[in-house]
């Protein structure tokens, strides 16, 4: 029998020969059987080193010739074993292919009887996305009560075959990553893949359908530049490919095409808005909440921790609860007999794109719920399908407000949040001017940031400049303070406006 013990040094020991195969075998070449033996007989001190192809025969009788002149031994022994040497190496050859076969295939938790009906019961339940939020809460994730179901439900998406796709955006440090990453825990491992940096071609070598349904977290978008082109390819086409040249094993040179297919669902974080406008107009942007108030829940999070007063079993439980529900989700069509009546504000950036944006979500809702509707099959092809109702674009509609509010606004996400503060500054004490040397005094910005924010107002016609007193700083003032509020009650009124037509159409 071959001893492999030793992955280094496999030993084989017959009634007359000794032989260890030095450095073990390969197993990416298995036209051939390179190995380096190291042959003796038995209790003798003569050894006979060789590499050797065992697959060459002209090679192998050499050997024989020259180990039985140098160990003094008859060939016939020493060739019966070399050839039962060879086939105990090329059957320990398949069992290592075999093994790397296993392990290289994808992880796919296999749910106990009590996981997967305590994960159809929890889909099956009434108010799913208010229960949703809740475990989602409980999972460790504080505030961002909207961001984070939003999140959850768009991560769910990649299931379905148009995912929508997301971007985080805010300041520095004010936790844009943390909340991607929280909730991508509640996602099962097998069905996403986590990318720091990537090089420009490595998205060129996943194996075709790898990536097909995954779920694609990039910690920083500036950490990934030279794959965002394939990333929107991946997002917009469903599949990128590459034309590369290629050498056979005969040395002609052919042109081969690499292909990834998708679909697949996107996710990053970044705090340059503007510099990824081609990703963010395929994407939901998601503007973190830095206010006090979220502030304060995170401190206070954080001291819980730190005294040890939080419950960790609780919160990987709700975790696992909601992985396990992901993993019970099937592909399946959704169809949407509402979407006609379905129209967005005329306010509204881009709308042919936000238009599909907002259908597909109202879908992955409808998706999500795919326990709680009556499935249904197409009489002309026998396919599956389930269909959307109005308690789905309810609550699509109220998730998406603050989405549709930032994709009809012409200023940036930080530039509109520094606008909201400076108007409750001016509020608070009843003014309607201001410098730029108060500003930066009393909301603490930078002279840097400020000069970028108020170049951005004034080209927008936000704010425009007023005359000081002679030898004074310019000052300023906002053109509307009730703009933000007149937007926001557009929307409003027109996602209202089309609940109404729907409920006068199914009532006809």
């Amino acid at each position: 029998m071959l001893d492999t013990f030793n992955p280094y040094n496999y030993k084989y020991i017959t009634k007359s020969l000794e032989i260890h195969v030095l450095g073990g075998t390969k197993t990416n070449k298995l036209e051939s059987l390179r190995v380096t033996l190291s042959i003796q007989k038995i209790k003798a001190h003569n050894i006979l080193r060789q590499s050797i192809d065992l697959y060459n025969d002209n090679l192998v009788e050499k050997l024989v010739r020259k180990c039985a002149e140098r160990l003094e031994i008859g060939t016939n022994v020493v060739r019966k074993d070399l050839q039962a040497l060879t086939k105990e190496l090329e059957n320990h050859r398949f069992l290592l292919i075999d093994t790397e076969t296993q392990s290289q295939r994808p992880f796919t938790k296999q749910l106990s009887v009590r996981e997967e009906k305590e994960a159809m019961a929890f889909l099956k339940k009434p108010n799913l996305l208010e229960r949703t939020n809740e475990l989602i809460g409980k999972s460790g994730v504080i505030g961002e009560v909207d961001n984070r179901l939003l999140m959850y439900l768009i991560f769910t998406s990649r299931k379905t075959n148009n995912p929508l796709h997301c971007i985080s955006l805010g300041s520095s440090g004010v936790g844009k990553t943390h909340l991607q990453s929280k909730v991508a825990e509640l996602i099962p491992e097998e069905d996403k893949v986590e990318i720091t940096v990537l090089s420009a071609n490595a998205f060129y070598y996943f194996n075709r359908t790898e990536l097909q349904h995954k779920l694609i977290l990039i910690e920083d978008l500036d950490g990934a530049e030279s794959v965002l082109y394939p990333l929107r390819e991946l997002q917009s086409k469903k599949r990128i490919t590459k034309t590369v040249v290629h050498k056979d094993r005969k040395g002609n040179t052919k042109t081969i095409h690499l292909t990834v297919e998708g679909p697949v669902s996107v996710a990053g974080c970044t705090t340059q808005e503007s510099i990824y406008e081609d990703n963010s107009n395929r994407s939901f942007l998601l503007y973190i909440d830095e206010s006090e108030l979220q502030d304060k829940r995170i401190m206070h999070y954080q001291r819980r921790a730190s005294a040890g007063k939080l419950n960790e079993q609780d919160e990987l439980s709700a975790a696992e609860l909601l992985r396990n529900v992901q993993r019970i989700l099937k592909p399946i069509k959704v169809i949407n007999p509402y979407a006609e009546y379905l129209e967005l504000p005329q306010s509204v950036f881009k709308p042919r794109r936000t238009n599909s944006h907002y259908l597909q979500f109202i879908e992955a809702i409808t998706f999500y719920k795919q326990h709680q509707r009556e499935k249904q099959y197409d009489k002309q092809t026998g396919e599956e399908f389930i269909e959307t109702e109005i308690e789905d674009i309810q609550e699509a509609n109220e998730l998406i407000q603050e989405v549709l509010l930032r994709k009809s606004d012409t200023i940036t996400g930080a530039t509109r949040n520094h606008l909201e503060c400076l108007k409750a500054y001016l509020s608070k004490n009843n003014q309607t001017i201001f410098t730029n040397s108060e500003i930066r005094r009393n909301l603490r910005v930078k002279e840097t940031t400020l000069r970028r924010y108020n170049k951005q107002l004034l080209a927008e016609n936000y704010i425009r400049k007023t005359k000081g007193k002679k030898g004074t700083h310019y000052h300023f003032e906002i053109v509307n303070a009730d703009e933000y509020i007149n937007l926001k009650s557009e929307i409003n009124e027109a996602l209202d406006n089309c609940l109404s037509r729907l409920s006068t159409a199914t009532s006809l």
